[in-house]
């Protein structure tokens, strides 16, 4: 089977990052999500990550209880540094190349980001985690994935949650939820789908860069939809499909 990506920017949760409550960081959580990043690289597939913060601080949380959102934000923008010298660690134990570029570069710990030096650093073999947001306050990490994916020119956005694809609604909170297949940009708009934010799906819709989503953590489904098995995942793009299946049992 042909691999339908060569370079791809993957999205997770800080939470991947903490211990059994998702706060903090955990060193054998953050070597388990080094492992199945293993897998997109034993694949040669050139391999960017943003993890997001929100293990060691919510910004968004914080300015509704008065905090100013500038300095929320910030912060938040500190933590997804500290996640990305975590992960850039754990994927260094296990013999993976990796380098940390920040929005908000500090020296001797990230550098600044520059797309030209990540696209040389990707083709080295090398992890690029895109730390610090986008440098500015009022987005998200979601959009930070989406710009990075556009400016290094990555195939795809691949998003890691906690199940298994886009849903019409909650499956945690409502059994008869389905599961979309594979679904447009137009058409996950129409139905108040949140699969992004929106300032990254807007980006993601006017670049024409799909976004993958699915569950991460099961070993070898990175690897599965890799090789162009979408099976356990949601594919959003230009074309789509109107369908969606009845959540598995």
């Amino acid at each position: 089977m042909v691999k339908p990506f060569t370079r791809i920017v993957l999205k997770l949760s800080g939470e991947l990052l903490g211990g059994a409550d998702g706060a903090g960081v955990d060193p054998e959580a953050a070597c388990r999500v080094a492992e199945r990043v293993r897998e997109a690289l034993s694949l040669g597939v050139e391999t960017g990550l943003v993890v997001g913060g929100g293990n060691l601080f919510r910004g968004e949380g914080f300015s509704r209880r008065g905090m100013d959102r500038c300095a929320a934000d910030s912060i938040g923008m500190l933590a997804t540094i500290m996640n990305a010298l975590a992960l850039r660690d754990a994927l260094e134990s296990l013999g993976m190349g990796a380098e940390v570029q920040s929005a908000l570069p500090i020296p001797g710990v990230a550098e600044g980001f520059e797309a030209r030096r990540a696209r040389r650093y990707l083709a080295e073999g090398r992890v690029v985690l895109f730390a610090g947001g986008t440098g500015q306050p009022f987005f998200t990490t979601d959009t930070t994935a989406a710009l990075r994916a556009c400016q290094i020119g990555a195939d795809v956005v691949i998003k890691g949650t906690k199940v298994d694809g886009v849903y019409s609604a909650d499956p945690t909170r409502d059994p008869t939820a389905t599961r979309y297949r594979r679904i447009s940009y137009a058409e996950a708009l129409s139905r108040q789908l949140r699969v992004m934010d929106a300032t990254a799906f807007s980006l993601c819709r006017e670049n024409s860069l799909p976004i993958l989503v699915f569950r991460f953590g099961a070993e070898g489904e990175l690897e599965r939809i890799l090789r162009g098995d979408f099976d356990s995942a949601t594919l959003v793009d230009a074309e789509g499909a109107e369908t969606a299946e009845a959540k598995s049992k």
